[in-house]
């Protein structure tokens, strides 16, 4: 903490008595939160679903053929109550054939920018606490609607009750949820299948603190 702190000190110093004749200043702010407890997550098979190899001649030439989907378990543990969501993250960005479809992610690249496909993830069975629990989303923190999408352009959260408006999360202390993973290859004839094709999609689920 001291490392951090001399040098910001001196070019506060520094900087104030340059600016001072210049007549304008900039403000420098840190913001953060100190959370009451912090919560564990964990997806089973180490969170990996292994498609193994898919022949060439069985996919579809002239639109997308949709893969076996497969569910992981979620669990989320806190240390007390705790209003949480997920924001999820697309590890390979751009590579989702369907350009104009921000609620999926990518399955990588291949030959500079053949697009392999695509998988959507979506939540099931979700419990927490002992009692059921319901997706919600939204772009922010605030303005919650029903879904049991996990999207990269989405927060989601959890709640008791969908049937009622102005919904919002409610704490949770002890989450499960299967993770249902629906991937797709894009049409055959987007690709160059001269070779083995990588699919390589990839997800990181973030806990963040609301």
């Amino acid at each position: 903490m001291k490392n951090l702190l001399i040098p910001l000190a001196v070019l506060s110093l520094f900087a104030g008595s340059s600016l001072a004749q210049a007549g304008s200043s900039i403000d420098l702010k840190v913001n953060g939160k100190i959370t009451p407890s912090a919560c564990e997550p964990g997806l089973s098979n180490g969170g990996v679903y292994e498609l193994g190899k898919i022949p060439a001649k069985g996919l579809n030439v002239d639109q997308p053929t949709p893969l076996t989907a497969k569910s992981l378990q979620m669990t989320l543990t806190c240390q007390a109550l705790t209003l949480v969501a997920i924001r999820s993250v697309d590890n390979r960005p751009g590579s989702h054939y369907e350009s104009d479809n921000s609620l999926r992610f990518g399955l990588g690249l291949v030959n500079g920018n053949e697009k392999v496909g695509g998988m959507g993830l979506s939540l099931e069975s979700i419990v927490a606490d002992g009692a059921p629990m319901y997706g919600i989303g939204s772009v922010g923190t605030t303005g919650w609607g029903p879904t049991q999408v996990l999207s990269p352009a989405l927060l989601t959260s959890f709640t008791h009750d969908i049937s009622t408006p102005g919904m919002a999360p409610a704490p949770i202390q002890r989450l499960t949820a299967d993770v249902l993973i629906e991937p797709k290859i894009a049409p055959a004839n987007t690709l160059t299948l001269t070779g083995e094709v990588p699919i390589d999609g990839s997800a990181t689920l973030d806990i963040t603190y609301l």
